[in-house]
């Protein structure tokens, strides 16, 4: 059974999203700030965290970041009143797969979910496919019509992990964070010029489009 860590200070709140969550079949654990996050994360194996960004002792950010630093692949999902754009990028930049703000539907909720343990899924599994075009992380190969299509490393992992979150938003400081490391001479727009590159190889590519997030990043369309 999924494990969820649900992470949020207001008890009702806590209690609902529980228990929404428990009754389609998911296991739930609470939490009510950051500092009882981390003890139950060292304790307990989850499959994807749900949180609360403005909590006593420890922050949503605070807590996001700390799990990245050890942590790159469980998904996190922000839940939180701040809708401003300067909390949705540092929520991004820090690494979170979805931001979803209060008040919302509970039904929206667990869709996205949903989709973020499909996309965490198929990241794991290191093989996708999406129309006529497929990628094989193992292989590193990228298939389209049936013809293999060259792509250099970067491009290719940048390409499997936008295909991995359709719909998500990727910003360009998270790309440059995760694929260009520590190179000094990488900016905004080398990002812009490898996504430009990665758009004409995949122009007929009939399963997805990549899109320009305005003052943000890239992300995946599904046709």
């Amino acid at each position: 059974m999924i494990k969820i860590l649900v992470v949020e200070d207001d008890l009702d709140l806590n209690r609902f999203v529980a228990s929404s969550l428990r009754s389609v079949g998911y296991e739930v654990v609470s939490a009510f700030d950051g500092i009882e996050a981390t003890e139950q994360l060292e304790a307990v194996k989850f499959e994807l965290i749900l949180t609360d960004i403005m909590m006593p002792r420890l922050n949503g950010f605070e807590l996001a970041q700390r799990i990245r630093e050890t942590d790159k692949e469980i998904p996190i999902i922000f839940m939180t009143a701040k809708d401003d754009k300067s909390s949705k990028m540092l929520g991004y930049n820090i690494g979170i797969d979805e931001y979803v703000t209060k008040p919302f539907d509970i039904d929206i909720l667990l869709m996205k979910i949903k989709a973020v343990l499909r996309r965490a899924k198929i990241e794991s599994e290191k093989e996708i496919t999406i129309g006529n075009f497929s990628m094989n992380v193992e292989e590193r190969t990228a298939v389209l019509d049936g013809e293999e299509i060259s792509l250099t490393v970067r491009e290719f992992d940048i390409l499997f992990k936008l295909l991995s979150y359709p719909k998500k938003t990727f910003t360009r400081t998270a790309l440059m964070s995760e694929f260009w490391d520590y190179d000094s001479s990488a900016t905004s727009r080398t990002v812009d010029v490898y996504m430009a590159k990665i758009r004409e190889k995949t122009a007929k590519c009939d399963g997805f489009e990549i899109a320009t997030v305005h003052g943000l990043g890239y992300k995946v369309i599904l046709k």
